[in-house]
């Protein structure tokens, strides 16, 4: 019979490894030690390891730290990587070592079997074997490469996912504005009527939410750019030739067309994740503005007929199991939802970031998780509350014309010709007697009915 595990050693000895797997021993030897909840690394912390993998072989072979063909054959597997041609490779869990070793090491395992197998499938004849430590991680150490990918996983996230859905939804928003222009209606303070405003001044205040998310965003990548590879154990560098921190940074913006750079200090880039806290900061804050756009929406379209109903969504699927004909605004609830998430994650990230114990934050891995789960959440729920709800958003404008008719507040526009107080009970008696706002400053005898027509217009107080 077939043996159905082959035998794998590492500096600790043997290790049972399944036959078929491209891992060693030591990402064998995790998988067995932390059998710790459902969450393995994200899929972003396993390319961008295949980058800069990738990124440190080329680096090495120019400073003549591997020779050409072992670099090539790491860069050709770690190629493969990056493309998810070997995803099932990747099994190990958030919850281990803080520091990522281990996650680093399966990554350099997969990538030494595989270039081995191409070296052997091609015919080349290498030096001698690739090696796991010795060449895939020449010139690194696992507490200047995950911190890099973690970096790497987080600006490619931003600038692939979450950007360009946050700048589909401002679209959307302009569209409306456009859509909605002259349209008049009650404005709204603390949950109760207000002076009038247009639909479109409201919208765009939406857009305004989603475009200083975007800024604030945009303004937490440069520190993210600023990568610890090279600072090896502790930062001193040991083991890295003279230059190859900054020259695989610029491979690394190469292979990415990202502004990535080396950080000028690596005991700063190792202990400290600062980047990562003050970038998620802004990715919650467009989480926070998203959950008022979402409460918004879904206040206004609130019925359809005992609510305000002032705009209609897209009606997307049924909303009851026991009350036929019920729809509900399912796309602000996800909204609101992924807002949660990403709050409950900074909170995390914030707290593992204050861990850094000397030379090293053994914290790494549940902040990356935490970071790029948010990220994808939030891109995620942006994109699809823009397709799904934002973009079939229409005003019901004779509700909104009747609402802003209704509203007491209009009486603010009597103010320069009765004053405050006298304005105030104006609108005092209208509510208690459940009069027009006409008749009782008529009744009132604070100005006659001409003159009260003449003043009072309500679309020309926006």
């Amino acid at each position: 019979m077939t043996e159905d595990f082959r035998i794998e050693h590492d500096s600790m000895g043997e290790m049972r490894v399944p036959a078929t797997a491209l891992w060693g021993a030591q990402t064998q030897r995790s998988y067995e030690n932390f059998r710790i909840g459902t969450e393995t690394q994200p899929e972003g912390i396993i390319r961008a390891f295949a980058l800069l993998k990738k990124a440190a072989a080329q680096a090495n072979a120019e400073l003549g730290s591997l020779d050409a063909a072992t670099a090539a054959l790491i860069a050709d597997a770690c190629d493969e990587v990056y493309a998810g041609a070997w995803d099932a490779e990747f099994p190990l869990k958030v919850w281990q070592t803080g520091s990522g070793t281990q996650s680093n090491m399966n990554v350099n395992e997969v990538v030494a079997t595989r270039a081995n197998q191409l070296a052997a499938e091609r015919g080349v004849t290498l030096p001698k074997p690739i090696h796991p430590n010795d060449s895939v991680n020449c010139s690194q150490s696992s507490n200047d490469t995950f911190p890099t990918a973690m970096h790497v996983a987080a600006v490619v996230a931003v600038h692939d996912q979450l950007l360009p859905a946050a700048r589909q939804l401002v679209a959307t928003l302009q569209r409306l504005e456009r859509e909605n222009e002259g349209v008049v209606k009650s404005g709204r303070t603390h949950l109760q009527d207000a002076v009038p405003i247009s639909f479109s001044q409201e919208i765009s205040g939406w857009r305004g939410l989603v475009e200083t998310g975007i800024e604030m965003v945009e303004a937490s990548l440069p520190p993210l750019c600023r990568l610890a590879l090279g600072g090896t154990a502790v930062g001193t560098g040991l083991n890295a030739p003279e230059g190859f921190d900054t020259l695989v940074a610029s491979k690394l913006a190469d292979l990415t067309g990202l502004p990535f750079v080396t950080d000028p200090n690596k005991f700063h880039a190792l202990t400290s994740k600062d980047a990562l806290v003050f970038g998620h900061g802004a990715v919650k804050a467009l989480a926070a503005n998203m959950m008022k756009i979402a409460n918004d929406v879904r206040w206004l379209a609130s019925g359809p007929r005992l609510g305000l109903g002032e705009i209609r969504i897209p009606e997307n699927e049924p909303g009851s199991s026991i009350m036929p004909g019920k729809v509900n605004p399912t796309q602000c609830e996800a909204v609101t939802m992924v807002a949660v998430q990403v709050m409950g994650n900074d909170a995390a990230i914030g707290f593992a970031a204050s861990q850094g114990n000397f030379e090293l934050n053994v914290f790494m891995p549940v902040i990356a998780y935490n970071y790029l789960q948010s990220v994808r959440l939030l891109a995620d729920a942006i994109r699809s509350f823009d397709e799904h709800c934002a973009c079939g958003i229409v005003a019901d404008r004779d509700r909104m014309r009747h609402n802003l008719h209704d509203s007491l507040m209009l009486v603010t526009c009597l103010n320069p010709y009765i004053g405050y107080e006298n304005a105030a009970k104006v609108a005092h008696k209208a509510y208690e007697e459940g009069t027009s706002l006409r008749e009782a400053c008529v009744g009132l005898g604070f100005l006659t009915p001409e003159r009260f027509d003449e003043v009072f217009k309500p679309e020309e107080m926006v």
